[in-house]
């Protein structure tokens, strides 16, 4: 890594302090010192004026390597994690390093080889960039703050090269995919507007049950989720569409959830954070997930909204506020995992562990190990916290945690990185985890596969503390689950369920540095040059 030269920007000073960064690059083009005219091939343009986007400043240490600043929060410079940003106007064959330099979190996946995502005008499927070629470490250029940076070599000098934290999904796609649902006119799916945001966005709120289970005066038992309450956690995302996805299916066992169950779902709370790139808060500098006491209807008007909404099903003698979950994303661990709630009541805490249990089961991506219950003093605002103290002992309330990164498969340790389509199927097994924890039956005419069987330690667990179980499984075994764990769902569902806005492409194989210069969906390793290695430190 070439040294910084002794005449840059001090930690202070007016360019040299992250915090005084207002704003993201506009087609920011960076010229060497001492260059007059118009910039030439080679001679870098970033941005990130644009929806979901986070660069707020570079700077050129060298001719191959660049300083980039995440742009902290709107109104809270305390969170500095999330970066979405283009490059253009690059030369063939163009190596350079990128180092992130201003994360506001010293724990990070990129220990564990982690990687940031990378697509192209002429390649627009998302992929991660090869663990090998990026590296976390804490640098003494940079107050020892911790610092990923990563090599990379452009080849297509047409193409514009966007990078990203995690897999993007913003608030414009989110609506695209909702009008494509209501535009099917199921009469099993319903959309309105619970309320907007500071900035004017919609706060949207589905249902998805039997038309039946809506008239005056039927009862009602209510699975509430509630996603990107943390902006730039957009794995949750996918997680939701997967549950929206499947319940919206034919698949047999979303017809029968549909028939028993009432869900409701507001998937994104903070659409102002999501649209301008924020990590963890709202266009005020808010992390809403610690507004639950008592949100403002002001400042955080869709809280406010969806907690109105719930107080008022909870005082509705018809309803049985049966589920909350609120799905996240999480930067430091693997796998999907849960956190639940610590009650007086033993048997009230036992039964709250039976649904993670089963998820386990049903997905192989989900560790109930990692899965913990707590009354953490500082989560005391959160929407599991809150509701779970304010909800009877019938209610449930978790939060559903993801990785940003991978999952690892029990009995083996080689982490497998997430991509979209994993973290929708996630969603999709949430989903169908209701029919075993609810015992519902399926039409036998429907039925085309034997449900799986649990492990025979778990059923040992299951029993002790659900006796009603496993008579409930001797029941189940005559139903159908095509969906079984590590099973692709293709397999079963046909077109039954849609995959709205996939990114066009092929996907391309993590053996890479560089695009490969046949301009073909591959990457390739690339001899780095000396000016190009990077610090000898171990990488993950």
């Amino acid at each position: 890594m070439a040294e910084r030269s002794q005449t840059a920007p001090e930690a202070g000073n007016n360019m040299g302090n992250d915090d005084v960064i207002g704003g993201n690059v506009n087609k920011y083009t960076v010229l060497p010192a001492g260059y007059c005219g118009q910039p030439k091939k080679g001679h870098l343009i970033f941005d990130a004026c644009f929806e979901s986007g986070n660069l707020g400043r570079v700077d050129q240490v060298s001719e191959f390597e660049y300083d980039l600043y995440i742009r902290p929060d709107t109104c809270n410079p305390r969170f500095r994690v999330w970066f979405n940003f283009t490059v253009e106007n690059v030369k063939e064959s163009q190596r350079v390093i990128f180092n992130i330099v201003n994360f506001s979190k010293t724990k990070s996946l990129y220990r564990d080889g982690m990687a940031p995502m990378v697509k192209s005008t002429s390649r627009p499927k998302w992929q991660r960039l090869p663990p090998k070629n990026v590296y976390y470490y804490r640098c003494p250029d940079h107050r020892k703050n911790y610092v990923m940076s990563f090599a990379f070599c452009f080849d297509q000098e047409e193409d514009i090269y966007q990078f990203a934290y995690c897999y993007p999904y913003t608030y414009t796609r989110f609506q695209h995919y909702l009008d494509s649902l209501q535009k099917r006119n199921m009469d099993y799916f319903f959309r309105e507007q619970l309320g907007q945001s500071v900035q004017q966005r919609q706060l949207d709120l589905l249902t998805i049950t039997s038309p039946e289970n809506l008239r005056e005066g039927a009862e009602q038992k209510v699975i509430f989720i509630t996603g990107r309450v943390h902006p730039g956690e957009t794995p949750s995302s996918f997680v939701c569409q997967g549950i929206i996805d499947f319940l919206v299916s034919h698949h047999p066992i979303a017809c029968i959830l549909r028939e028993h169950l009432v869900f409701k779902i507001a998937p994104m709370l903070n659409p102002d954070g999501v649209y301008l790139g924020n990590y963890r808060c709202s266009l005020m500098g808010f992390d809403l997930n610690r507004h639950w006491l008592d949100p403002s209807p002001w400042a955080h008007p869709t809280l406010h909204g969806v907690k109105q909404l719930i107080i008022q099903m909870y005082n509705d003698p018809k309803t049985s506020l049966e589920f909350y979950i609120d799905i996240h994303a999480h930067s430091t661990m693997m796998n999907g995992f849960m956190y639940g709630n610590i009650f007086e009541d033993e048997e009230r805490f036992q039964r709250q562990a039976i649904f993670p249990k089963l998820l386990c089961q049903n997905a192989e991506d989900f560790s109930y190990s990692s899965t913990s219950f707590n009354r953490d003093a500082v989560k005391a605002g959160t929407g599991r916290r809150f509701l779970g103290g304010l909800l009877d002992h019938t209610s449930y309330c978790y939060t559903l945690e993801v990785s940003f990164y991978s999952y690892i498969i029990g009995g083996t340790t080689a982490a497998v990185p997430y991509t979209e389509e994993a973290y929708m199927k996630l969603g999709r097994n949430v989903a169908r985890t209701f029919l075993d924890y609810y015992r519902l039956n399926l039409p036998l005419e429907k039925v085309a596969f034997p449900i799986p069987k649990l492990r025979s330690s778990e059923e040992r667990r299951l029993e002790g503390e659900h006796p009603s179980y496993l008579r409930a499984r001797q029941e189940l075994d005559l139903l159908s689950v095509p969906m079984t764990a590590g099973s692709q769902p293709s397999e079963h569902l046909g077109n039954d369920i849609p995959r709205h806005l996939e990114c066009a492409g092929p996907a391309l194989s993590l053996d890479l540095i560089a695009y490969s210069p046949s301009g073909q969906a591959s990457w390739k390793d690339m001899t780095m040059s000396n000016n190009l290695l990077l610090p000898d430190r171990p990488s993950h």
